[in-house]
């Protein structure tokens, strides 16, 4: 960031719940500021899992508790138990209706069936239905890179597009859906919530139908109608709601027209008063009050003979036209030479003018994929282009429930006992929860004040916490001097050094580090960086040191032992450090495997 937001830095990495979906890591003066909600550590179909687990000790983590209280089968059976239900209901020919969400979950769903129907060889029809079906899919196809390793090596290897859907139809209509041959079918329909849209609609027309099956994927936001036929059990009937289109007529539909020229017209008389404002403050700028050559505009009307019923456009043009500059003697037109730069090349041009304005890429993008021709399909263009003036009426029915109620969790979040395995790994210094029902959240909440940190906030909506960090950072400027007689020893990404230094302040106001004007305090020797005993083993051998594993320590030739004490995984205190301790005998061997692990790390 620069400006006020100079020093801190944004990085998105991958959360793995939805394609694009990001955890986001915020860092300033060493600290690191996590914002991870909905994310899912397996890797799936089309998308990785999340990066979550490589951040450690955090000085703030925010993330949700919504699937605290959900554990989940493994991938495998999970997917299995989807299709064997899917495939259940369409061997006794009945019909299924998954209502999923227009471009996120879905993709996942989609990918499922598409390879197992291609790997099987199934014949039963799959129809995605949403108005932005196509859009929604090329779009996909051009975002491989951001998918799962497998769906990008397998596009760079052999340039297999897995999003080139052979077995599923995209629909834009329910029109396109009731010219289909009767028979079992897969619909994945908008919306999930059932309320509105395609699988309301659907819902209400095969719910009657004991055959069928209508397969929840993810669980219906409160007071919908998908949430309560998710309820256990499930209700025998249900009121919904039916609302259509239809045209105006008769009174209606004059009182509309009447409504719209009123429309037109008040914007019509603002829009030329607003020109005729913005003409006077112009004419008065630029003409001295008093000079024969201005032209009056309040009697531009008058000439009728002259303009005829053209009258208006003709004193715009008069007013436009023949506005003289203050040293002309005439009216005379306006005259701008357009003169053309030229370089060794040829006339120099400007790219703004090849640039593609934005509403012809309006119209490009309203293109249905396969037209070479950019025509609309008859469904497309009813929905895009019908401007005849219409109105919504509603209806209640009562809907009585006979077909089959599934859930299956296909959210793509991790499961409660994940989350607790992830955040314990994290460790971070201070943990936010957000996002989950109450109990789900104190649930939560007490889990990670025993296991995780003592510092858990978990606070209501619209609520603030300060959950500043107890680390005090400053930013000083390293003196000339200083830095003349400082080494800088290289780990990793960073470059380390001691430095004893007094503090002062430069002329700017800036803290900064001067050297010392005493000789340096004496020091004990720091020794940074840290050590697997696994590697250090491999490295002795190499040496030509006989060494092994004995009890959980590295025994170093016939006397020396290495082992770790402290425990990584205990929270604050001296503990949390991990030391080596060397055991032995003062020796030749002693010394020398004292300076081959000296040798692992940065002395300071």
């Amino acid at each position: 960031m620069s400006g006020k937001g100079e020093g801190i830095v944004i990085a998105p990495h991958v959360a793995g719940h939805l394609l694009g979906g990001t955890v986001w890591k915020i860092t300033k003066d060493g600290e690191d500021v996590i914002y991870a909600v909905d994310f899912n550590h397996r890797k799936e179909r089309h998308l990785n899992g999340t990066v979550l687990e490589s951040f450690v000790r955090p000085a703030v983590l925010i993330t949700d508790a919504y699937n605290a209280l959900n554990n989940q089968p493994s991938r495998r059976q999970r997917d299995q138990e989807f299709l064997d239900a899917i495939l259940k209901t369409l061997r006794v020919d009945g019909n299924v209706l998954l209502p999923v969400d227009t471009a996120g979950r879905v993709l996942e769903l989609l990918l499922i069936l598409e390879q197992y129907w291609a790997q099987n060889h199934l014949t039963y029809p799959i129809f995605f239905l949403t108005y932005v079906g196509s859009s929604t899919i090329d779009y996909v196809k051009s975002f491989l890179e951001w998918m799962s390793d497998s769906i990008a090596k397998s596009f760079e290897h052999t340039r297999d597009n897995a999003f080139l859907l052979k077995h599923v139809t995209l629909l834009v209509s329910k029109g396109e859906l009731e010219k289909v041959p009767d028979g079992p079918k897969i619909v994945l329909a908008s919306m999930a919530s059932l309320e509105a849209g395609f699988s309301h609609d659907i819902f209400v027309e095969w719910a009657s139908d004991a055959k069928n099956l209508v397969l929840f994927t993810e669980r219906g936001q409160f007071a919908t109608l998908a949430r309560m036929l998710q309820s256990d059990p499930p209700p025998k009937a249900v009121k919904v709601t039916m609302s259509k289109r239809i045209p105006l007529v008769g009174d209606e539909l004059a009182a509309y027209e009447e409504e719209q020229n009123r429309i037109k017209k008040e914007e019509a008389l603002k829009a030329t008063l607003i020109k005729e404002e913005e003409l006077k403050a112009s004419l008065g700028a630029e003409l001295p009050i008093g000079d024969p050559m201005v032209i009056d505009v309040s009697n531009a009307n008058v000439s009728s003979d002259v303009a005829g019923r053209h009258g208006g456009s003709y004193r715009d043009i008069l007013i436009d036209g023949f506005v003289p500059p203050l040293s002309s003697v005439a009216p005379m037109f306006p005259f701008f030479e357009n003169s053309s730069e030229w370089d060794d090349f040829g006339e120099v041009i400007n790219p703004d003018d090849y640039v593609i304005k934005e509403e012809d890429m309006d119209q490009t993008s309203t293109r249905v994929d396969g037209d070479p021709d950019g025509k609309l399909d008859e469904g497309s263009a009813s929905l895009i282009l019908d401007e005849t003036p219409s109105k919504v009426v509603s209806s209640e029915l009562t809907v009585h429930v006979k077909c089959s109620l599934v859930f299956m969790d296909f959210e793509g979040r991790s499961d409660g006992r994940s989350i607790k395995s992830i955040l314990a790994h994290v460790s971070p210094l201070k943990l936010v929860l957000v996002h989950g029902s109450a109990e789900a959240t104190e649930h939560l909440k007490q889990h990670c004040s025993k296991h995780v940190c003592p510092h858990v906030y978990a606070p209501q909506i619209e609520e603030m916490i300060d959950v500043t960090s107890d680390l005090c950072a400053y930013k000083v400027q390293l003196s000339e001097k200083l830095m003349s007689n400082v080494l800088f020893k290289k780990l990793g990404d960073y470059e380390i050094a001691w430095v004893d230094a007094e503090v002062g302040k430069t002329e700017s106001g800036m803290m900064s580090l001067l050297p010392l004007s005493t000789p340096a305090p004496p020091h004990k020797s720091v020794l940074v960086g840290d050590i697997k005993m696994a590697d250090f083993k491999q490295f002795l051998a190499s040496k030509g040191v006989q060494v092994e594993f004995s009890g959980g320590a590295l025994r170093c030739g016939e006397y020396v032992t290495l082992r770790k004490v402290g425990d990584a995984s205990q929270k604050g205190g001296a503990a949390a450090i991990q030391q080596i301790v060397i055991e032995g005998p003062l020796s030749e061997e002693y010394y020398r495997i004292r300076d081959y692990l000296y040798s692992q790390f940065y002395s300071l």
